[in-house]
């Protein structure tokens, strides 16, 4: 196996990563859109945008991959920031750096890689890539139908680097601290997560003129799904629908996975309507197509508590009116919303 050399000017390389300050943040769903319609028109297994950390290649976008991240050593993206133009491997098998490499003989199993380097301040950063475990050819119009996607998943760096979330992330909290408040599994925010950003969610949402909602989630007989086709597929289930959910939330709100299959989403909202209509369209997200498993595909709902917060209310009061309103709904057949009672007026 040949690793991946130092790029020739690695140490401004990283800095420019450094600089997007991208490493190590939650799931997005335009990421997550870009790497499926990869997956989608190129019909490969899986899709990534990876990101070439000093040790490490990180996946700010992946489907058709469990894992999050692989060593810097194996990966075939360190390769592929080392030239301008997109790295293509029709058969591993038949390429003296790649055929024994443990990616290659062990899963994922990879035969075929396409990648085209991401740019962020003249630096190469990481890539859009294809991965599939069958030999593949592009045709020059796949190849710079890949390249569009490139460009697109560039441009939404950039934007990332403007947003004025990410700024106050920037400031507040250091890569090593926001390690600890993901999920590693989902790439959404944890508890501790919510825990850091409560006092800045409450001072945004009166700067707005808006109440602050919180919706509890909870997958409906979620333990059928481990007991009758192990964790591995179960992980796959939390993964497919923090993605849905992720895909139908606005940018400013906070989506937490809150315990083993319950999610709590917390929102900025005019009235209990605005926010019962959130909570309707995320559990009809969920409902609405099974979730795809090979070689199965499992339906899959969602039990949704909401309670619209009161003046100087707790978060932990919200919480609990959020957690009565879920019980309520799994007590009364499941897959609905049910809110909590509040006394604001819209």
């Amino acid at each position: 196996m040949q690793s991946p050399a130092p790029h020739p000017e690695e140490v401004a390389r990283q800095a420019s990563l450094n600089e997007l300050d991208v490493l190590d943040t939650p799931s997005d769903p335009y990421f997550d859109s870009i790497v499926t319609l990869a997956k989608n028109i190129f019909g490969v297994q899986t899709a990534l945008i990876s990101l070439v950390d000093q040790n490490r290649q990180w996946f700010k976008a992946r489907v058709g991959l469990d894992c999050i991240e692989t060593d810097r050593d194996v990966s075939f993206c360190g390769h592929a920031i080392l030239q301008n133009q997109c790295l293509i491997i029709e058969d591993t098998l038949n390429d003296q750096r790649f055929f024994d490499n443990p990616l290659v003989t062990q899963a994922p199993f990879i035969r075929f890689y396409a990648g085209v380097p991401l740019v962020f301040l003249d630096q190469p950063i990481g890539t859009l890539c294809l991965i599939d475990p069958t030999p593949q050819k592009l045709s020059e119009k796949q190849l710079l139908n890949l390249k569009h996607l490139a460009n697109l998943a560039e441009g939404l760096l950039r934007l990332h680097h403007k947003n004025v979330q990410t700024k106050r992330l920037r400031t507040a909290l250091n890569r090593e601290h926001r390690q600890t408040l993901l999920d590693p599994l989902t790439q959404l925010w944890n508890r501790r997560g919510l825990d850091e950003q409560w006092d800045a969610l409450q001072v945004t949402s009166k700067a707005c003129n808006q109440h602050l909602g919180a919706i509890l989630m909870d997958l409906d007989h979620f333990k059928r799904v481990n007991d009758e086709l192990g964790h591995l597929a179960g992980d796959r289930v939390l993964w497919a629908v923090a993605r849905r959910l992720t895909a139908n939330i606005r940018p400013d709100d906070l989506l937490i996975r809150f315990g083993g299959e319950e999610f709590l989403l917390i929102t900025r909202v005019k009235d209990q309507h605005e926010l019962e209509l959130i909570a309707e369209r995320l559990r009809s997200s969920i409902a609405s197509t099974p979730v795809h498993l090979i070689p199965h595909s499992r339906h899959i709902t969602l039990s949704l508590g909401a309670a619209l917060m009161l003046p100087d209310e707790p978060q932990e009061s919200l919480l609990t009116r959020a957690d009565s309103a879920l019980y309520e709904a799994k007590a009364n057949g499941r897959n609905r919303a049910y809110s909590a009672p509040s006394t604001h007026e819209a």
